[in-house]
């Protein structure tokens, strides 16, 4: 698998990930390079909905205001915010909302992500519970909008790039943060520095980068990424290649459990008398646990259940290990499987179709062969 090289513009100290688009700027990390506990930021998946916006030189002067349904509107700088409130480091997944779109059939709509659109990093930050606390929420605060820096894809400011929200309950959750460090560097201008939002958990497009405005709202959140089919999926099963019109649908919340095998690589090739392989990878499912990981050689007919190291804290994932012994040389497919807290697990083929290619959670497959080299 080839893979574009670090030095492509917009890439720069970026190690391996291929380049699925120019404008706006995304790319993905090939699984085997997600084979740290902690993603380097070199290694850390890059989505944009628009242009970059100016980078700043007064990190600490960067301000953004809370308002809408509160008691006390707040402007607050990041020095403001590392002074005033009690600073939390969490190791949390992010995860775009379209990761392994591209395994669904037909093809769905946007880029065509495999299972690289993900990364465990750092964060550290405040609580904006603990933001929102302080400005004193309405009765009638229901809903949150994201507001960014960044222009949309044509340069224009007149409208947001993206600018998505959550319910409340999910914004005063300890986890969802105000960040401004990752892996403890002050957080990189590409990544959404000096500000962004995490929402761990849930699609990667509501925690905001380069972030300018909390909104409260008193009713869901409509700006741009949050009407029509936007982060929505079906309620009910559609036909794949289906429109997706006048059918009922949801917001996409809690992403799907999904694993990764990180090593071996996939086309990875052992030498003559190999009997034993080890297998290992990473596990995580949105606002659920992940109760246990299997891997397969044999197309699941047998399964081998894994070791899991706990996580470090919610949302970390889970890094896991297992021993295969193989009957013989040949060629051999290994399938990962995961399942979650509530006792949904990984399908071998793409399901729950839907026109923008949401939540698809297929099992990876890793092809090894053992033998004489080629």
């Amino acid at each position: 698998m080839q893979h574009k090289r670090e030095g492509r513009k917009g890439l720069e100290g970026k190690d391996g990930l291929s380049l699925l688009g120019d404008v706006p700027l995304v790319a993905e990390t090939p699984e085997e390079l997600l084979d740290d506990e902690t993603t380097p930021i070199a290694r850390f998946f890059v989505r944009n909905n628009g242009l970059l916006p100016q980078p700043v030189t007064d990190v600490d002067g960067w301000t953004f205001t809370v308002d809408g349904e509160v008691e006390r509107p707040l402007t607050l700088s990041l020095a403001d915010l590392k002074s005033r409130f009690p600073q939390k480091t969490f190791r949390m997944v992010l995860e775009c909302g379209g990761n392994g779109r591209s395994f669904f059939e037909p093809k769905a709509e946007g880029n065509p992500w495999t299972n690289g659109g993900v990364g465990c990093a750092e964060w550290t930050g405040v609580s904006l519970g603990d933001v929102l606390r302080e400005a004193g929420l309405k009765e009638t605060a229901l809903f949150t909008g994201h507001f960014g820096a960044d222009p949309d894809k044509t340069g224009s400011f007149e409208q947001q790039a993206m600018s998505r929200g959550v319910p409340i309950a999910k914004a005063l959750e300890e986890h969802t943060l105000l960040v401004w460090a990752m892996n403890g560097e002050a957080l990189p201008f590409l990544h959404g520095g000096p500000l962004r939002l995490i929402v761990p958990g849930w699609p990667g497009s509501l925690s905001q980068k380069w972030l300018k405005r909390i909104w409260i709202r008193d009713r869901e959140h409509d700006g741009p990424g949050m009407t029509g089919l936007s982060y929505r999926l079906p309620v009910r099963p559609l036909a794949p290649g289906a429109d997706g019109t006048d059918v009922e649908i949801r917001i996409l919340e809690s992403m799907p459990v999904r694993s990764i095998v990180t090593a071996p690589a996939d086309g990875s090739h052992y030498p003559v008398g190999t009997r034993r392989i080890e297998v290992r990878g990473a596990a995580w499912a949105g606002d659920d646990d992940v109760a246990r990981v299997e891997v397969t050689l044999d197309g699941g007919a047998t399964w081998i259940e894994a070791t899991m190291a706990g996580p470090r804290n919610r949302y970390d994932w889970a890094r896991w290990q297992a021993s295969l012994t193989l009957p013989g040389e040949g060629y051999y497919e290994i399938f990962a499987r995961a399942t979650d807290s509530q006792g949904r697990a990984q399908p071998f083929r793409a399901a729950n179709w839907n026109p923008n290619g949401y939540g698809c959670n297929v099992m990876h497959r890793v092809v090894v062969k053992v033998g004489p080299a080629a």
